[in-house]
């Protein structure tokens, strides 16, 4: 079976020297063996990145230590195990020098920052650290990254990002990994942004980073909220925790100034709560609650719904006003565009100069990869890829593909296999009652059982609509070609939950599979016109 090879870890191009002896000095509980004339140029946490010259941090995980690997990161050419003392007996065999740390995963980011230079300790690098702009929330921030993103490319400055799609340094582009990189791997990137002169990054910051200590060492110039609503409750026991554990990033700790949207109630408790000053944005034509959305210090208003985008006003402090279009359909992609414009302002970009180049374009210049992403072409069915997996995304994506629509909207949608399963009677609800037909399908079993995945995705859908149109076909590659036998001229279809991604993950494999060129092929099968394909992998018939 063909897989997707991961991702490279990137790191700079000349690579700092650094001391062991130091090191230890600044961090160590214990050192065994011989530090001093040791020096190292890098940090990782995985041999399979590990580059000869860096240190390998060994974390104990759910069934193996990482010290266990400490004689592989040896023959690799590892200088050095950063471990706990469990680890440190452990690695002992493999001869290197031994930094024991009480917790590895928790000082990662510190012994990152200062090896790359980076962080609490980017002034002893000689070249300034990129403006730095973090957003998180259950939903919208790698859009509103993108669009910081883009804001910054229109505005001539050098950017960078880092979002669950991708990674972008001064132009380079690369497919990501994990939401947010681990803290060895994001501080890398920024060595490497800021020796490419990138002078701004926007930064998704899950809630899972901030627990799980991926952006230790970092201090964000501005962070963004967008909502919070029902997800990664595998992660965490109640919404509440879920809630608690996105507050950090709003402390002096770990951003100096933050933007918080009061479209969902959770905003208001973010201002509440935040230990940095703050400003709001509220979008009143989706807040849960318009009249405090209206009272925010930045406002958005919704002019015009097409399917090139969304024209939208942002008016704010000073009777500053501005009208432009995100390339998106949706009010909530509006949403995301006036955060993003708004935390650029607290970054320090002149007013004018952001509404002069939105004047000079006619609108915000940002790709954003598998977010309703229109596949389809100048006639037959409407076909828009998202990667909205959460019973919200789905109510505010079908809700903009309706407004858009003149016809009916199908809905198809799988569910993620090990992950939140809370949601998906209420993901099976929410499709129900926002399509006309429904297609339940597959997405990413992983070890879970499709079929079972696919019985409660139904049963919440039934619950809902039981005299729905409803089908459930596996595997998508069937669904997708029976979605497009029941639409035509005038309707439309949302494909839900793969997005950008170029692979499913089926029991531990990530095989090829792209939802977009799914859809163009079923489309030029039923005869109608599509865009050139860009899919460099044959799928099977093909072959």
């Amino acid at each position: 079976m063909t897989t997707t090879s991961l991702p490279p870890v990137l790191r700079p191009a000349d690579p700092p020297r650094r001391a062991l002896a130091e090191l230890a000095d600044r961090f160590a509980r214990d050192v065994r063996g011989d530090v001093a004339d040791v020096y190292l140029s890098g940090i990782t946490l995985a041999t399979a990145d590990l580059r000869s010259g860096e240190a390998f941090v060994a974390i104990k995980g759910l069934n193996r230590h990482g010290a266990e690997f400490a004689q592989t990161a040896a023959e690799q050419g590892a200088v050095a195990v950063i471990t706990d003392a469990e680890g440190a007996d452990i690695a002992a065999s493999a001869g290197l020098p031994i930094i024991v740390v009480d917790n590895p995963r928790a000082v990662l980011g510190d012994l990152s920052a200062w090896v790359y230079g980076t962080g609490a300790y980017g002034a002893e690098a000689s070249d300034p650290l990129p403006l730095l702009l973090g957003t998180t929330g259950t939903n919208g921030k790698t859009s509103v990254s993108h669009l910081l993103q883009g804001l910054l490319d229109q505005l001539g400055v050098v950017s960078g990002l880092s979002s669950t799609a991708e990674r972008h340094i001064a132009g380079q582009v690369i497919v990501s990994r994990l939401t947010t990189p681990e803290a060895s791997e994001m501080h890398a990137l920024l060595a490497l942004m800021r020796e490419r002169h990138v002078e701004a990054v926007a930064v998704e910051v899950s809630a899972q980073a901030l627990s799980r200590h991926r952006v230790d060492g970092l201090v964000f110039d501005v962070a963004g909220f967008t909502n919070l609503s029902h997800d990664h409750l595998d992660d965490y026991a109640d919404m509440t925790e879920y809630f608690e554990a996105k507050l950090p990033l709003f402390t002096p700790e770990r951003a100096r100034r933050g933007v918080i949207s009061l479209d969902s109630p959770s905003g208001a408790q973010v201002v509440e709560r935040a230990t940095i000053p703050v400003v709001t944005v509220g979008a009143p034509a989706i807040a849960a609650d318009p009249d405090a959305a209206q009272r925010a210090d930045w406002v958005v208003t919704i002019d015009d719904e097409r399917q090139g985008g969304t024209v939208f006003t942002l008016r704010g402090p000073g009777e500053r006003t501005l009208t432009t279009l995100v390339p998106v359909i949706g009010p909530h992609m509006a949403a995301n565009a006036g955060l993003a414009i708004v935390m650029l302002l607290e970054g320090g970009y002149d007013w004018q100069r952001i509404t002069d180049a939105l004047a000079r374009d006619g609108q915000i210049l940002a790709h954003l990869p598998g977010r309703t992403q229109f596949v389809s072409g100048e006639s037959g069915p409407a076909v828009y890829v998202d990667f909205g997996h959460t019973p919200d995304a789905f109510e505010k994506t079908l809700a903009a593909v309706r407004r858009v629509t003149p016809g009916r909207v199908l809905m198809l949608f799988g569910a993620d296999g090990d992950r939140d399963a809370t949601k998906r009677l209420d993901m099976g609800r929410t499709a129900a009652l926002g399509s006309d037909i429904l297609v339940i399908t597959d997405h990413h079993p992983r070890f879970e059982d499709p079929a079972s995945i696919r019985a409660t995705l139904l049963e919440g859908a039934r619950q809902a609509r039981p005299h729905e149109e409803i089908h459930e076909i596996s595997p998508p590659e069937k669904a997708i070609v029976a979605a497009i036998g029941m639409v035509g001229e005038g309707d439309a279809i949302l494909w839900a939950g793969p997005g950008h991604q170029d692979y499913r993950d089926i029991r531990g494999v990530r095989t090829p599979y792209s939802a977009r060129e799914l859809a163009r092929r079923a489309l030029k099968a039923a005869g109608w016109p599509v865009p050139d394909s860009h899919w460099p992998v044959p799928y099977p018939d093909e072959e």
